[in-house]
């Protein structure tokens, strides 16, 4: 009988020369070092030829259950024009029980040859005999039919939501594009009429997780309705697969209702060790793409708009206390210079209450003043950034942001210099779950700014021991950590971004553990 695994490559990214091989030992690192002196009778032994050795990567910003639903049902991203986008919808529809709702996702209007979001009247020309309701890949906005105002019960009269507001035509009906908690007067009634999401799904695209070398997520999740409309709530669609998850998901609820999180807290706890509790998320503000981001000055191409705030500041520090007194973190969406400055402001509070900096997150930071770089890290606390929405954004930011405010844009090497604590994620579905395209977005940043650009070793870190901090993880690839390791067929610290970017996940192994290797679709590998 075998005791113990002994994983063997060429060599092991970031170790010393001759570094080789790694022994597990019931789930954990026992040993690192050259495989000819840890060879012993007895021990199971994988070898990788060729290949290269490194900690597991992980994920701190991720939605499990919007990736589930970006699998599961109509995407759209693809589309280049509006006619294509009507062709996609009606075999889509086609396919559907008469009335069931039709939910697209990751809808892109600025690849869209017609460079804005479809109205009401668009979509009805495509589909009227159903709601339809078609997400912004961003998840901020939605367009959406008549069909599915009128079943909502939306019309003229109907005023902006707290947080989120309604287009409107020339005689003040909605024009069927709803933006961030506008979204819910849709979608939580025509989400009744749409295919739930089974926890089996959700399992499923765990597995795809690994397939991608994701050893753990920052899975935010949120007790009520799904944000890709789904009616069931998440938590319940997440926790009925928490039993059978490829890998361990450190969940952030999203809620401001402080009983609410105790709740989840409660349930989350009960659930195994695959799910664990790591404290609240919030959105202060919405995107830079929908023109929702809350901004200092107005968006370029949007003379007058300053985006939409989200949180007030006594809601956010009732439910920033209450996780904490839960002993979880507190995680919030700011992408906006104004909603950053908010943040930093209601993280400046907590920490003269007493709270740790490694327990307060900002999530996004993606404009930022030059003082509130500085501020970020003299709070010490964590910036989780998402360094592949640059590839996305680059042939628009400029556009939305202007020249004066790009260089504080995904501003990640004045963010280090300054002393800042940094963690890697996707926002997946925002974008697709390969951490290998976030290590190389580091390094090229689609050509926007390169002075802001990290080195090899800065951008695998993100991803590595900069995202296990975020999500309490131990170091990885230490003597008594977790064996969550990872098998490529390059050395990310030495190959080129574009080397990385398309380079291949060999193994994962989580918890000493190989796993499956079964990668999601096409439309997911780039």
């Amino acid at each position: 009988m075998t005791k113990g695994r002994l994983v063997i490559a060429d060599s092991l990214v970031g170790g010393e020369p001759g570094t080789d091989a790694v022994l597990i030992e019931a789930g954990s690192i026992v040993s690192i070092g050259n495989a000819l002196t840890m060879r012993r009778e007895g021990l199971a032994e994988d070898r990788h030829e060729g290949a290269h050795l490194a900690p597991g990567l992980r994920d701190a910003h991720f939605h499990p259950v919007g990736y589930t639903a970006a699998l599961e049902r109509l995407v759209v991203k693809e589309a280049p024009d509006f006619d294509s986008l009507r062709v996609m919808l009606r075999q889509a529809a086609s396919q559907l029980a008469p009335g069931e709702t039709l939910v697209g996702i990751r809808m892109d209007d600025e690849t869209l040859e017609e460079r804005r979001l479809p109205t009401r009247a668009d979509l009805d020309g495509m589909v009227s005999d159903r709601p339809l309701i078609l997400y912004r890949y961003c998840g901020h906005i939605a367009s959406v039919n008549t069909a599915a105002l009128d079943l909502a019960g939306l019309d003229a009269s109907t005023p902006d939501p707290i947080g989120g507001s309604l287009d409107r035509d020339s005689t003040g009906a909605p024009a069927g594009v709803l933006r961030e908690t506008a979204i819910s007067l849709v979608s939580d009634v025509v989400g009744d009429r749409a295919a739930g999401l089974h926890p089996d799904a959700v399992v499923r695209a765990s597995q795809h997780m690994s397939a991608s070398g994701i050893t753990a997520v920052g899975a935010m999740v949120t007790p009520g309705p799904g944000l890709w409309c789904d009616t069931a709530p998440e938590l319940d669609v997440f926790l009925a697969a928490a039993s059978e998850l490829a890998l361990t998901m450190h969940t952030l609820v999203a809620t401001t209702d402080p009983d609410e999180l105790e709740t989840a807290r409660d349930r989350i706890d009960r659930a195994g060790p695959k799910v664990r509790f790591l404290g609240v998320k919030m959105f202060s503000d919405g995107s830079l793409g929908g023109h929702t981001a809350a901004m200092n000055e107005p968006f370029s191409d949007r003379p007058g708009e300053l985006g939409t705030t989200r949180l007030g500041r006594d809601e956010a520090m009732k439910a920033g206390r209450r996780s904490l007194a839960l002993g979880g973190m507190i995680a919030i969406h700011a992408i906006g210079d104004r909603a950053c400055g908010f943040v930093l402001d209601v993280f400046e509070r907590l920490l003269q209450e007493g709270a740790k900096p490694t327990d307060l997150r900002i999530e996004h930071a993606s404009v930022l003043t030059p003082d509130d770089i500085d501020r970020i890290a003299k709070l010490g606390i964590v910036a989780s950034i998402q360094p592949a929405f640059l590839a996305s954004e680059a042939s628009w930011i400029e556009k939305r942001l202007g020249p004066d405010r790009l260089p504080y844009t995904y501003p990640f090497r004045s963010l280090l210099d300054a002393g800042a604590r940094l963690a890697g994620g996707s926002d997946c579905p925002v974008e697709p779950p390969h951490p290998l395209h976030g290590v190389a977005s580091a390094r090229d940043r689609g050509g926007l700014v390169p002075e802001e650009s990290l080195s090899a070793t800065e951008a695998f870190d993100l991803f590595t021991s900069g995202a296990a901090a975020a999500l309490r993880q131990p170091q990885p690839l230490a003597i008594g950590s977790p064996a969550d390791l990872i098998v490529l067929n390059l050395d990310p610290t030495t190959a080129t971004p574009t080397e990385v970017r398309n380079g291949d996940i060999l193994k994962t192994y989580h918890a000493g553990v190989p796993t499956s290797l079964t990668p999601p679709g096409p439309s997911w590998n780039g």
